[in-house]
């Protein structure tokens, strides 16, 4: 069936059939569990319960504080850290000195664990919005470091020889031929690290936080409040999803080349 063949495109229609299908799913399986009983709604609160407590925290704006508070710091930290690692990942994957230099340090601060990390800010830095950025720039810098050197690595030599041939210098090699050919994995290097900016909030704002859907969800934990908890995952999830799709669509914007490669 030409559903099944392997990368071949499919309807639209489909796509969205697909993606539906399954949400329904889930969603019926979480209702069925809940409403039938099968789980104490202590620990899997029924979907009708979250939407009434989104409706509930909505209503008074607490559920906007807390959003915006957690956006500002995911959006710092991550425009912080891709500011500085975009280019110094393309010179690192372009020139072989500066790969010599910083690779093997690199390498080793990357797996180091963020968590462990956190008092050190805190002394550092002390509480508050700095230290809660600077979980998010650790945690997703030297990952696009890493990778955006990876996407310069892949230009393909015989583009650099053929402008050698033409008569560009070094730097108009790297500035006209390097950064054009990456710019389409250099996005997609974002979209990916951004989901992982999301991912570090909970740890972000772990200690000394008074707003943010992190500190919202560590506070309902002591009260057993799981629909709360259950809030503000969905809401981390859907600013996600959200960021995402607007870096596929300044891929499709910006690099509209390279969706003709897919």
């Amino acid at each position: 069936m030409s559903l099944f063949t392997p990368f071949r495109a499919i309807p639209r229609g489909v796509t969205i059939g697909m993606g539906l299908a399954v949400w329904a799913l889930v969603l019926g399986l979480w209702a069925a569990v809940t409403y039938g009983g099968r789980v104490p709604q202590m620990f899997l609160p029924a979907p009708g319960k979250v939407l009434a407590t989104a409706g509930k925290l909505a209503a008074d704006g607490t559920l906007w504080m807390h959003t915006w508070a957690s956006a500002r710091v995911v959006l710092t930290g991550f425009a912080l850290s891709s500011v500085v690692a975009v280019p110094l990942g393309l010179y690192m994957g372009t020139y072989r000195l500066v790969q010599a230099g910083l690779e093997p340090l690199v390498n080793f601060i990357r797996y180091l664990p963020v968590t462990s990390f956190v008092p050190l800010f805190i002394l550092w830095i002390g509480i508050g919005f700095q230290s809660h950025i600077s979980v998010i720039i650790f945690g997703v810098f030297f990952q696009q470091l890493v990778m955006v050197a990876d996407a310069a690595r892949a230009v393909p030599r015989d583009l650099v020889n053929a402008a050698y041939t033409l008569g560009t210098t070094r730097g108009e090699t790297v500035r006209q031929i390097v950064f054009p050919y990456t710019l389409p994995a250099v996005l997609d290097v974002l979209r990916v690290t951004m989901g992982w900016a999301w991912t570090y909030l909970v740890v972000a704002e772990l200690v000394a936080a008074r707003a943010g859907l992190g500190y919202i969800s560590l506070k309902a934990a002591r009260g057993f409040q799981v629909d709360i908890i259950f809030l503000a995952i969905a809401m981390i999830g859907l600013l996600g999803l959200l960021t995402d799709q607007g870096f596929r669509l300044a891929r499709r914007l910006i690099a509209p080349w390279a969706e003709t490669l897919r």
